[in-house]
């Protein structure tokens, strides 16, 4: 999300959570104000996901004085022992899984936010190698997002590009189909 009325149009459609990306190259990269802002505009019951690739200790306390629900971070961040926060690590072909305590889920994600699109085998394979929840993210549309869900049953999927007009900026009818399909059963 970079806007606060796309927030609000994701809360109600439905769908579970928000993320905002800080600290990054991303065009879809925001502000800790913004991302703030970006929160306080969706409902209570939103999960609040704070993403980014930063290698500085030091950005990820602002990422943490955001009070997300969960941080979804690539870089092997220890965690501190009384967080509050779920941690989602990124998983990418040719890493190992993590094996640290303080890793709540996976997200098999090797398009971050470019539209590549994922690939069933390696997610596939994720999925058999753990027992963590795994979020799948890469190259999920509308018209393709009922599939990845009904062939591989993940336990939640992410989208950005799936659902712009442009980088950044979310389009409402996009959003509500994305939602609807992403909870078609077989």
């Amino acid at each position: 999300m970079t806007r606060p009325e796309d927030a609000r149009t994701v809360d109600q459609a439905g769908a579970d959570a928000i993320g905002v990306v800080l600290f990054s190259d991303s065009p879809r990269s925001v502000e800790p104000e913004q991302a703030a802002e970006i929160f306080r505009a969706a409902g209570p019951y939103m999960g609040r996901v704070c993403v980014s690739h930063t290698s500085s200790r030091s950005e990820l306390e602002e990422i943490l004085q955001l009070c997300p629900t969960a941080i979804q971070i690539s870089n092997p961040h220890p965690m501190p022992s009384d967080r509050t926060v779920q941690v989602i690590r990124v998983i990418e072909p040719g890493m190992d899984l993590p094996t640290s305590v303080d890793t709540d889920a996976l997200i098999v994600d090797t398009s971050q936010g470019k539209g590549k699109p994922y690939d069933p085998g390696f997610a596939r394979s994720v999925m058999n190698k753990t027992t963590l929840p795994v979020i799948l993210a890469g190259g999920l549309r509308t018209d393709n997002v009922a599939e990845a869900v009904r062939t591989l049953h993940p336990y939640a999927v992410d989208v950005a590009s799936g659902v712009e007009i442009s980088p950044g900026i979310k389009d409402p009818q996009k959003i509500r189909s994305f939602i609807q399909n992403a909870r078609l059963q077989s």
